[in-house]
C-alpha cells in the first residue's frame, strides 16, 4: 500500500519534477555525476581504456572502482540523514558524485582527470543553482532598512533569517522558510531575511559571520521591540555554530511559533476593537480614514535579483 501511495505521489507531482529537473543546472549536473559511467560504457571508447579486471574488459568496471563507487554511496546516504528537502538531497548527491568522478578520472587517466576538473570548476563559477521562487510572506532589508524596521513598532515580532546567496545551506533553506512564512505570518509575527553576504555591515552589526568555517549560515533571529531574544544556530566562544539541523519541527518548536501566533492573533484582535471603540466614539464628519492600529499585513515580495 505505502509503494503505491508513493507512486501515486510521484506521478502527481511529475509536472513539477520535469519542470524542476529541466533547468540548466540539474542538466548539466546530472551529466556530470554519470560521467565516468558513461565513458567507461561508451562503445568504441571504453575499448582503449586501462582496466584492471581479470579477464581484461575494459568496458566495465574492475574491482577498485566499485569499492570507490561503494564508498560514495555510504557518504551519500550519510550526509542525507541531515538534509531536510529534495534539493538538500539532491546537491548531497551532485557533490560527492564529482569528487568521486575526479578521482575515477584521475586514476583511470590523469589527462581525463584534468580535463574533468577544470569542467567542475568552470561549472562552479558560471552555473549557479536556480534560487527559490516560490510563494512566501517574507520582507527582504537593506543595510539601511533593518534597524528601521525591526523598531518601528515594539508590537511587532520579527523573525530574520540572515543568508547568503553562494551558500547552499541557505538555498535548501529558503523553501522551508517561506512555508513558515506562509503559514504564521500574521500583523504581530513577520518574517524577514537579510543578504549579509551583499550587505557585511549588516553581519558584523548582527554578529553573523560568512566565513563557511563558521558554518552560521543560514542563522534565524527572533526579535522583539528590535531587541534579539534568541539565534539558531547558537555560537559558541570560539565563533563557531553549534550544530542544528534547520527543519520546520525544529524552529516551530525552538521559537515557540505556535504560542507567539496565537499571542499575536490576539494582540492583533485587541488592537482592532480599540480602534473601533475609538472610531466610535469620536466620529468625525466627512471623513473616510479608518482608525487601526494593528500594522498591514505584508504583501508576497519578490527576490531581490
Amino acid at each position: 500500500m505505502g509503494i503505491i501511495t508513493g507512486l501515486c505521489t510521484f506521478f502527481y507531482h511529475l509536472p513539477q519534477i520535469y519542470k524542476w529537473l529541466l533547468k540548466p543546472y540539474y542538466i548539466a549536473s546530472s551529466l556530470m555525476t554519470v560521467a565516468f559511467l558513461l565513458v567507461r560504457k561508451a562503445p568504441g571508447l571504453c575499448e582503449h581504456l586501462a582496466t584492471e579486471r581479470e579477464d581484461g574488459n575494459s568496458c566495465d568496471f574492475d574491482w577498485r572502482e566499485v569499492e570507490i563507487l561503494m564508498f560514495l554511496s555510504a557518504i551519500v546516504m550519510m550526509k542525507n540523514r541531515r538534509a531536510i528537502t529534495m534539493e538538500q538531497h539532491i546537491g548531497n548527491l551532485f557533490l560527492f558524485s564529482k569528487v568521486a568522478n575526479v578521482i575515477l578520472f584521475f586514476r583511470l587517466d590523469i589527462r581525463l582527470g584534468i580535463l574533468y576538473l577544470v569542467l567542475c570548476l568552470t561549472f562552479v563559477m558560471t552555473c549557479k543553482p536556480p534560487l527559490y521562487m516560490g510563494p512566501e510572506y517574507i520582507k527582504y532589508f537593506s543595510d539601511s532598512t533593518i534597524d528601521e524596521e525591526l523598531q518601528r513598532d515594539s508590537r511587532v515580532t520579527w523573525i530574520v533569517e540572515f543568508y547568503a546567496n553562494w551558500s547552499a545551506d541557505c538555498q535548501s533553506f529558503a523553501p522551508v522558510f517561506a512555508d513558515l512564512s506562509l503559514k504564521y505570518n500574521c500583523a504581530g509575527l513577520r518574517f524577514g531575511k537579510v543578504d549579509i553576504g551583499r550587505y557585511g555591515e549588516v553581519s558584523q552589526r548582527y554578529r553573523v559571520s560568512t566565513s563557511p568555517l563558521s558554518k552560521q549560515l543560514p542563522s534565524l533571529v527572533l526579535f522583539q521591540g528590535g531587541k534579539e531574544m534568541m539565534r539558531r544556530p547558537m555560537v559558541d566562544s570560539k565563533g563557531r555554530a553549534v550544530s542544528w539541523t534547520f527543519n520546520e519541527e525544529n524552529i516551530i518548536r525552538e521559537f515557540n511559533l505556535n504560542e507567539l501566533f496565537q499571542k499575536s492573533k490576539k494582540l492583533n484582535k485587541g488592537h482592532g476593537l480599540k480602534g473601533e471603540e475609538q472610531t466610535s466614539s469620536q466620529p468625525e464628519e466627512g471623513s473616510n480614514e479608518l482608525h487601526n492600529d494593528a500594522p498591514e499585513q505584508p504583501i508576497e515580495s519578490k527576490k531581490d535579483q
